[in-house]
């Protein structure tokens, strides 16, 4: 019996150590877990905003609470927001060498390429919920109304040129009603007679002063604040290389005045694949492309050169030295 009792008193001191260590272990354990929890939530912090931005070469305050908690809202949000705020960058490299020359065309602030970012995500297949389309993303009347065609066989909403130049035309228009980009870039947003009319009754002289939906009141800030991380990506986290960018690729004008068929079999007649035709001519919405006697057209469709295709770090061009870092 004593035998059997002091087995039985080893067993109940072996568990008890044994359950010790690991209380041990585990509390030691918990401990390096809320330490590395603490050490991770420390790299998330809170942008710091400035006292005032620019936007159009105009000075913009931010000491007012609300101007400051509405660009807070957005640079915090695009600052975290990791991989979409990267793809921005990236498909920037590729777009902006051919919206800015039409801006300065226009004789329209360079800022305002910032707003096809924020409309469209530079993304020229996207479609809003309202069926608007495109890079500058405009409904189908508003379209027509700036000289874009839109129909079953051709919708120049895709157009990325055709589709600036409209934006243009819609900026100089609403520039010449307001004298101030801000309320400009608004309008674009909400429509001219919204803008026009909220401007009256508030009693007001710009769109930053206004009472409006959630969307429009964002708007603005939005633009400025993925305008402050285009100028200094890596002042907020994003680190690029000169081979991440998306590259320029060139094409050649084919012009065409007569009916095409089937467009698969003018993409081949190319040396492409209709999937690439259709990649670098979006406003084409068919198979085919009818001209009408009656309304004699010539289009310009855009063939990718061959060696383009293929990505060559080598070759990529980086359009703004301030998103990559050597």
């Amino acid at each position: 019996m004593r035998k059997i009792y002091r087995y039985l008193l080893i067993s109940v001191c072996v568990f008890v150590v044994i359950g010790i260590c690991f209380s041990l272990v585990s509390l030691k354990s918990g401990e390096e877990f809320a330490k590395q929890q603490t050490e991770t939530l420390a790299f998330i912090n809170s942008v710091s905003i400035p006292e005032s931005v620019e936007f159009c070469g105009k000075k913009i305050s931010l000491d007012r609470y609300d101007m400051h908690e509405r660009y807070d809202r957005e640079i915090n949000g695009f600052t975290y927001l990791h991989s979409s705020t990267m793809l921005l960058i990236k498909r920037a490299n590729r777009y902006f060498p051919i919206i800015e020359p039409i801006l300065k065309k226009y004789n329209i602030p360079d800022d305002f390429k910032y707003l096809a970012v924020i409309e469209s995500n530079l993304s020229l297949r996207a479609i809003s919920p309202a069926k608007a389309v495109g890079l500058w993303q405009f409904m189908p009347e508003t379209a027509k109304k700036f000289g874009l065609e839109v129909n079953e066989q051709v919708d120049e909403r895709y157009h990325i040129e055709k589709s600036t130049e409209a934006a243009c035309q819609y900026l100089n228009q609403a520039y010449s009603k307001y004298g101030d980009w801000a309320s400009v870039a608004a309008s674009y947003n909400a429509g001219m007679g919204k803008i026009s009319s909220e401007l009256n009754n508030q009693m007001v002289s710009t769109a930053f002063d206004l009472l409006l939906v959630e969307e429009t009141s964002r708007y603005v800030f939005r633009i400025i604040a993925i305008k402050e991380i285009f100028k200094n990506p890596y002042k907020y986290g994003f680190v690029l290389k000169k081979e991440d960018l998306y590259p320029v690729i060139r094409t050649k004008k084919v012009e065409i005045s007569s009916n095409i068929p089937d467009l698969a079999m003018f993409a081949k007649e190319h040396n492409i694949s209709f999937h690439q035709l259709k990649d670098f001519n979006i406003w084409l919405r068919g198979r085919d492309l009818s001209i009408s006697p009656k309304n004699p057209k010539i289009y310009t469709i855009d063939i990718p050169i061959i060696e383009d295709l293929y990505y060559s770090k080598n070759k990529i061009k980086v359009h703004d030295r301030a998103w990559v870092v050597e």
